[in-house]
């Protein structure tokens, strides 16, 4: 067997803590949990309980859903370009001004709009933290 880099011919796609056997038997053990549509528990106590009613309902996207209202001065568009603006923004890339904040999400990786959101900011200005990106680029704050 020849190697080609770090891995062994023929183990590309396998784990290099068991041998394959090991590793077809693992995969074949959970077919049953991965294709099943019931419980994979055998201790019934030990399964996720669902949601209470009346309890919030959980969701990642704050889009039309944001629970607990939005912060007196703001509203709810502004919360959420504030929050996307934050996403992609790290502590690490403040103080900054606008040209190395749009440097800065663009090594992020940060969408289009969010890019071209920060191309708007005004020449000159150094921003300490994002509540001064928002205001700079015209969004309400709390208050």
């Amino acid at each position: 067997m020849s190697e080609t880099g770090d891995q062994f011919a023929g183990a590309a796609a396998r784990s290099t803590k068991h041998s394959p056997r090991v590793d077809e038997e693992m995969e074949h053990e959970i077919q049953g949990m991965l294709k099943g549509e019931r419980a994979t528990r055998a201790q019934e106590w030990r399964e996720v309980e669902p949601s209470a009613e009346g309890d919030p309902d959980v969701d990642a996207d704050p889009a039309g859903s944001l629970v607990g209202g939005t912060p007196v001065g703001m509203d709810a568009d502004a919360v959420v370009r504030r929050a996307e603006l934050a996403r992609w923004l790290d502590r690490a890339d403040f103080p900054s001004d606008g040209p190395a904040l749009v440097e800065a999400a663009l090594d992020h990786r940060a969408p289009d709009a969010v890019v071209d959101e920060l191309r708007q900011l005004p020449e000159g200005e150094t921003y300490e933290r994002i509540g001064d990106v928002v205001r700079a680029l015209g969004y309400p704050t709390e208050t």
